[in-house]
């Protein structure tokens, strides 16, 4: 599995040149621990909550002024291609200690994978397979919902019309290939 199967985007970034105050507005309202820092829309930093944390006791003991992300952030991180492998990026994190990783196109943000999304990928639930497959079968089908996955222990059934049997095929090759998928029902016939 690639990066881009599993990666959130469009990435939530802030400005190197934000007040803090916008970075912890921006963790606290997406619910997340770290984001990217961009400068003109390139990677320059990443800004987690220890950061900010660390930052906010730093200045308690320094001069006023206005801070900004660029004095909380921590250097270029470690950052991923769409195309890296999943295990690969996971095993990156591990060794680095890193939580959050930057998903790159020419040095521009295009996504971030967590260790959250790499442990669903890696060691899924049903609730996550679900998700994952409903989310591919919307996609392929225009965004529109022509389809109902539900997954239990393993087994995946899709409720709803096919066009012909090729697009049944299509339908349980998209399902059959989501992470903790092991069979795949079809339980509509060819419309």
């Amino acid at each position: 599995m690639r990066v881009k199967d599993i990666m959130s985007s469009p990435a939530c970034t802030v400005r190197a040149d934000a007040p803090l105050g916008d970075a912890v507005a921006l963790l606290e309202e997406r619910s997340i621990t770290a984001a990217p820092v961009v400068d003109d829309g390139v990677l320059v930093g990443m800004v987690s909550e220890l950061d900010l944390l660390r930052q906010r006791l730093a200045r308690t003991r320094q001069a006023a002024g206005p801070p900004q992300v660029r004095e909380a952030m921590s250097g270029l991180p470690m950052a991923a291609w769409p195309e890296a492998h999943v295990a690969a990026v996971a095993q990156a994190m591990v060794e680095h200690g890193v939580h959050t990783v930057p998903v790159v196109v020419d040095e521009h943000v295009v996504g971030v994978v967590s260790h959250c999304d790499v442990l669903r990928t890696l060691l899924p639930t049903a609730a996550s397979a679900q998700r994952d497959a409903q989310r591919r079968l919307d996609s392929y089908a225009g965004g529109q919902r022509r389809w109902q996955v539900t997954v239990q222990d393993g087994t995946a059934t899709v409720a709803g019309a096919f066009d012909d049997d090729t697009e049944r095929r299509i339908v349980e090759a998209l399902v059959a290939t989501t992470a903790g998928v092991d069979t795949v029902r079809a339980a509509e016939r060819t419309g």
